[in-house]
């Protein structure tokens, strides 16, 4: 038995701190043993395969995304046991309000989510897209000055984290004044519950916080608007309608926008982190960059496929059904791995390399895939190419801190204790004012 064998039957992916760091030599071993694999200690059904994950993605009919972001890691209220040769659909509707975050769009499913996605691509039109782009420009300016003269950052708290929010913010139009306080909020709620907790390998209590803080701060908003119309993004908000011309309750709106708002901030702010991380460790690559500034696109792409936001999302089997050749009882709970499908050999050549010139790197599934695609996605990819180009812009030799990270070839970085989201705690930088 080899030593990542022996892991695999010690230690729990979902319950364990041991694959936290890298988890890839975790992934291509289960990938060896097939594209398709029950773990052990939970009886989850992980896909590592990329043809196979994005079969999982676009099956509606025989997979459920009901407890997506939990899995049956924060317990099942679904009364499964002697379930697995029927059609449970029914089963999983009755039942679906007692499930961790039934309110929240990721965990919908059709004709629900389609009309609350609708819902939401009214509110992120190509015009408002648009004009947020051109809020980050300037917003990128104003927080690289709040520490260029120091000559170095702490990365996620001087830019990432603030640049993040208020970009979300101005996306959905919450005031001037306001942003500050829902920086201010959210950082406070990190910092009492100890970083993240959804995913968390802990065993605390799924929470819905900061959601709730949002839920209400939003509600407010659209009533206010509904009462006093102001021509501004929050009304368009609260005008907005289902596509069958009815309205939604302030409460659904709010969902939406908190939903967007708090996994938007989370998912681009660990995109930002690897992204500078990259370029900080490889002055090549960096020098790469900087002379062509036509390469940070695809350089973003390689970014998502190689150190996926997100490791994977869950899907409950609705019907008795077939994956990769392996039997799926109605009642199983899978484990899309993103990370895992986005380093899949049969799909990328030499998947543990970053090349920066990747053809294919956009076919990434890091957003995840179908009707669940992430609709943040190009908010995300044009938060950090602006990011990046205004740091070469302004800074020169960006570095890793050797006094935060210990000296090349022996770093230590930190990385979040969660099975769902892959990103550092800190990255320390340092780099030449210009």
């Amino acid at each position: 038995m080899n030593g990542m064998q022996r892991k695999f039957e010690e230690y729990d992916f979902f319950r364990s701190n041991e694959f936290i760091d890298d988890p890839y030599a975790y992934f291509d071993y289960l990938r060896e043993t097939g594209p398709v694999v029950r773990e052990p200690h939970q009886g989850i059904v992980m896909v590592t395969g990329y043809e196979e994950a994005l079969t999982v993605y676009n099956d509606i009919e025989n997979f459920s995304s009901c407890m997506s972001t939990t899995g049956p890691i924060a317990g099942v209220p679904i009364p499964l046991e002697g379930r697995e040769n029927d059609d449970i659909s029914q089963l999983i509707e009755e039942y679906r309000d007692r499930t961790p975050f039934s309110d929240q769009l990721p965990t919908m499913d059709p004709p629900v989510h389609s009309d609350h996605r609708a819902l939401l691509m009214r509110l992120i039109t190509p015009l408002r897209l648009k004009k947020n782009e051109e809020f980050m420009w300037e917003l990128a300016d104003q927080q690289i000055d709040t520490f260029l003269a120091r000559g170095k950052c702490e990365f996620m708290g001087d830019f990432a984290g603030p640049f993040a929010v208020l970009v979300i913010s101005d996306l959905l139009g919450v005031p001037a004044e306001d942003r500050q306080e829902f920086r201010k909020h959210l950082l406070r709620q990190e910092q009492e519950r100890g970083g993240a907790v959804v995913g968390g390998t802990s065993e605390k209590e799924v929470e819905h916080l900061p959601l709730a803080w949002l839920y209400e701060k939003f509600s407010g908003y659209i009533e206010d608007r509904r009462r006093n119309p102001r021509g501004d993004v929050l009304t368009g908000l609260a005008e907005a309608t289902f596509p069958d011309g009815s309205e939604p309750t302030p409460l659904d709106v709010a969902r939406i926008a908190a939903n967007l708002f708090a996994a938007g901030q989370e998912t681009t702010v660990r995109l930002l982190s690897y992204a500078f991380q990259q370029v900080a460790e490889r002055p090549d690559l960096q020098q790469r960059l900087r002379a062509d500034r036509s390469l940070i696109a695809n350089f973003v792409e390689e970014c998502l496929r190689h150190e996926s936001p997100v490791k994977g999302d869950f899907r409950l089997a609705k019907k008795p059904t077939t994956l990769g050749g392996v039997d799926i009882p109605a009642g199983t709970f899978l484990f899309i791995a993103n990370g895992a499908a986005n380093r899949d050999p049969r799909m990328f050549e030499q998947p543990g390399e970053f090349q920066i010139e990747r053809a294919n790197a956009k076919l990434h599934i890091a957003f995840g895939r179908g009707r669940h695609t992430c609709p943040g996605a190009p908010l995300a990819r044009a938060e950090t190419i602006v990011a990046l180009n205004r740091f070469f812009d302004r800074t020169g030799n960006i570095r890793i801190s050797e006094e935060v990270h210990g000296p090349r070839g022996a770093r230590r970085y930190g990385y979040l204790p969660t099975f769902i989201l892959r990103g550092l705690t800190h990255l320390g930088l340092e780099f030449d004012p210009v």
